[in-house]
């Protein structure tokens, strides 16, 4: 059995490989608008994305799919969403290595520019949430087309992008919006979720994140931090968990990711939860050199273990 420094070593490679040809060798995403019109409620930015330094993504005025395709698929389909606090989207630095990553499995990734809830969206904090359900939907509607298993459909998300995923898996039963076409009429219900050191909680003591002021406000209602918490939506028949965090996280205390961990044990929740010593925050899938890249691996066994890789 290889030890530790090999898998590190293998991992590395690998990383090294998917950067230096990834895009070549999955070719240009094929991009999939969320809503045929204007999305619920209205409202939004103008203008195109805007991007940082970081290959963050801001102003989104028009939420989109990207479609990134294996060479080889093996039906099963995971929605990717990068953190920022929903104030951007780290789409560079997250989610697009993590889409490369999922097709290099054989899995087709869907990563998702959602809408910003603090860019004029007259649907408030929903806007997200609608998002994520709509793109669950539209992944179920291509399965077909795109070669997926609509019974093997995954969210992966990071930081906030963690917490709309945890949200999209713990209300799929919530309409957080009016049908608008045959889409609709599908489940917006993930099958698993990986969840990499995402906000849970927006209550105090854990409610110091630029995702509690984004979404609940300054000086929020308890009942308002408690209707976007995370762990108050966990029931029995929740989707099954992969949980990430390292312990050293100086911006998304560790605690929400045992607070989240306790919540799946207490509904009887399938969780699988792996606790790093370091790390920190914003880790992706990982430096080759930090034990925390060990991750995507045990990812791919947990998937393997509970019926969605075969």
């Amino acid at each position: 059995m290889p030890d530790r420094r090999s898998i590190l070593l293998t991992l590395a490679t690998t990383s090294a490989l998917l950067s230096a040809r990834g895009a070549a060798a999955i070719g240009a995403p094929e991009r999939i608008a969320l809503w045929p019109g204007e999305p619920p409620g209205g409202g939004g930015p103008l203008g195109p994305p805007a991007r940082d330094a970081s290959g963050a993504v801001r102003n989104v005025a028009a939420p989109v799919l990207e479609v990134y395709l294996p060479e080889t698929p093996t039906g099963v389909a995971v929605l990717v969403a990068g953190g920022g606090g929903y104030t951007r989207i780290g789409i560079v630095k997250e989610a697009l290595p993590a889409a490369l990553w999922l097709a290099a499995q054989g899995i087709t990734a869907f990563v998702l520019t959602y809408r910003l809830p603090q860019e004029g969206w007259r649907a408030g904090p929903l806007a997200p949430l609608q998002d994520g359900q709509r793109a669950l939907r539209l992944i179920r509607a291509n399965a077909a087309r795109l070669r997926i298993d609509p019974d093997r459909v995954g969210v992966l998300g990071f930081s906030a992008g963690g917490h709309l995923c945890g949200l999209v898996a713990a209300r799929s039963g919530f309409q957080a919006y009016d049908p608008v076409d045959a889409a609709d009429g599908l489940s917006a219900r993930p099958d698993f979720a990986t969840l990499i050191y995402p906000v849970v909680s927006l209550e105090p003591p854990y409610d110091r994140t630029t995702t509690r002021r984004s979404l609940v406000g300054e000086a929020p209602s308890p009942e308002a931090s408690r209707a976007w918490s995370l762990q108050t939506h966990i029931r029995p028949g929740c989707p099954t968990l992969f949980l990430v965090q390292a312990d050293d996280d100086a911006v998304i205390s560790p605690e929400h990711s045992r607070v989240l961990d306790e919540a799946c044990r207490a509904a009887g929740v399938p969780v699988e939860y792996h606790r790093f010593a370091v790390g920190g925050h914003g880790f992706g899938i990982g430096r080759s050199e930090a034990p925390v890249a060990l991750w995507p691996r045990l990812c791919r066994l947990w998937l393997a273990s509970v019926g969605v890789m075969r």
